[in-house]
């Protein structure tokens, strides 16, 4: 069988995106991973996307439950443009991405915001189960928002992750639709912003989301696509202009 690494990279290099007139993207990353400190870190990485160049992006719940977004591209064609209207700032900065091992990688902001974020991968018998059946569906299900939104609510309580959403509205309006194909467990992580440590792995308290997306309790690697809907200035709130953290 392919190591995580092996297959992230097959995905990186053969990303495509699927049919259809909606806005989008295609690739892997963290759903988002809660710390004891109360921060939570999510990370994104699209090699292709509908609405412009592949990008990377860090996600930053604070303890005092403000987020940023950190992005290598515009806001206009990264994520801010989905969920700014939530965010306390959205930065455009380099971000990289390094795998270090079979199942392992860390993630890096320099300059000013200082992220040092590394973590490793594990299949369990769940994960694999879980895979097994994504795999098996045919891609029309996951564009069904009836089937998303029951494959959400059986997902959490199997993962032991929480709620999860996987269709509903982003803090822009528009509607979005979570396509995972292959699924992962965090099994560590070590993170620290500004040299400080954010502490072990520990779900928050209450739960977090950002509009309709549902942040999970526990880390969950996901290899897939997303969709959302195209933006319409009438209905939807515009992306946010990049601004300091």
């Amino acid at each position: 069988m392919k190591s995580i690494r092996a297959q992230v990279l097959e995905a990186e290099q053969s990303a495509a995106l699927g049919p259809g007139d909606d806005e989008r993207f295609s690739g892997y990353g963290v759903m988002g991973l809660p710390f004891s400190t109360g921060h939570v870190l999510a990370m994104r990485r699209f090699p292709v996307t509908s609405i412009g160049p592949g990008y990377r992006s860090v996600w930053l719940r604070r303890p005092s439950g403000s987020w940023t977004i950190y992005a290598d591209a515009p806001p206009a064609v990264s994520c801010a443009r989905y969920f700014g209207a939530a965010l306390e700032a959205v930065v455009q900065c380099p971000i990289t991405v390094t795998w270090t091992g079979d199942a392992a990688f860390s993630v890096r902001i320099g300059g000013d915001v200082d992220l040092a974020w590394d973590l490793e991968l594990a299949s369990t018998p769940v994960t694999r189960a879980m895979t097994a059946a994504l795999a098996a569906l045919p891609a029309s299900a996951l564009e069904n928002k009836a089937v998303l939104k029951a494959m959400g609510a059986a997902s959490g309580p199997v993962l032991r992750a929480g709620r999860l959403g996987l269709t509903g509205a982003v803090p822009n309006g528009q509607g979005f639709r979570a396509k995972p194909r292959r699924v992962w467990f965090v099994s560590r992580s070590s993170a620290s912003l500004k040299g400080e440590d954010l502490g072990r792995l520990q779900p928050l308290r209450v739960q977090t989301r950002l509009g309709g997306f549902w942040i999970p309790q526990r880390g969950i690697f996901l290899i897939g696509a997303s969709s959302f809907d195209n933006f319409d200035p009438a209905r939807h709130r515009p992306a946010r202009v990049p601004g300091p953290a």
